[in-house]
């Protein structure tokens, strides 16, 4: 077997000497975890946003975190727990397997449109508009077999934009911001979006909680009011 699976799960005394922990979230009630499967990193929580050239800005989407994994000719999504959620999103299915790789595993929020053009949480959560669902790609942990989460985050970026430089419908790449972070921060919150995450520009790609990537949440938005449903 080659590919994601062999890389995700060499454990012991076998391991390479560069391998990085694949951190496993505590499941519910001891519930199996898929072959593959990676807990994304999760960004932590700050009072303000930060600022300096070290750092990096995206839009916080109004959405799910996915994990889109490819294997040859077969896709999976992940959610950011673990379950899987292939048969939820068929256009993202099929933008990742017009890909021009074999073997890659993408970071995003899938998220539903409105006619303003802004993510909307409802119409994602209705699973009405699950056809129209697409996924908002930040982030590039494996391609082509290879294990890319010790390179830094504007490597990985890099690669993600070259892999999405002509993408298939259901598939986007999220643009960054350079900038100060709390300017980019308040013209969020008037354009209504969740907020934005600000990630160092070095970091590499590490499961669980970090400190590397801050999250600021517009206090108006739905996340923000309590109202959180990601899987």
């Amino acid at each position: 077997m080659t590919g994601l699976p062999l890389l995700a799960g060499r454990l012991g005394n076998g391991r390479p000497a560069d391998y990085i922990p694949c951190r496993m979230p505590t499941p519910e009630r001891f519930r199996a975890l898929p072959l593959g499967f990676i807990e994304p990193c999760r960004p932590s929580p700050a009072p303000k946003p930060p600022s300096g050239p070290e750092w990096l800005h995206e839009i916080k989407y109004d959405g799910f975190r996915l994990m889109a994994w490819r294997e040859l000719d077969r896709v999976r999504l992940f959610t950011r727990r673990g379950y899987d959620w292939t048969d939820r999103y068929p256009s993202v299915v099929r933008a990742v397997a017009a890909l021009k790789t074999v073997h890659c595993l993408i970071d995003g929020e899938v998220v539903v449109c409105g006619d303003d053009g802004r993510p909307s949480f409802e119409m994602l959560r209705s699973r009405e508009h699950d056809s129209a669902a697409f996924m908002f790609a930040f982030d590039l942990l494996f391609l082509g077999g290879q294990d890319l989460r010790r390179e830094p985050l504007e490597t990985r970026k890099a690669t993600l934009a070259s892999l999405l430089r002509d993408p298939p419908t259901g598939i986007a790449l999220a643009q960054h911001l350079e900038g100060d972070g709390a300017v980019i921060f308040q013209h969020a919150c008037r354009l209504g979006l969740e907020g934005i995450v600000s990630k160092r520009r070095d970091s590499s790609y590490r499961s669980g909680p970090t400190e590397t990537w801050i999250k600021s949440k517009n206090p108006e938005s739905a996340a923000a009011l309590g109202e959180d449903w990601g899987k």
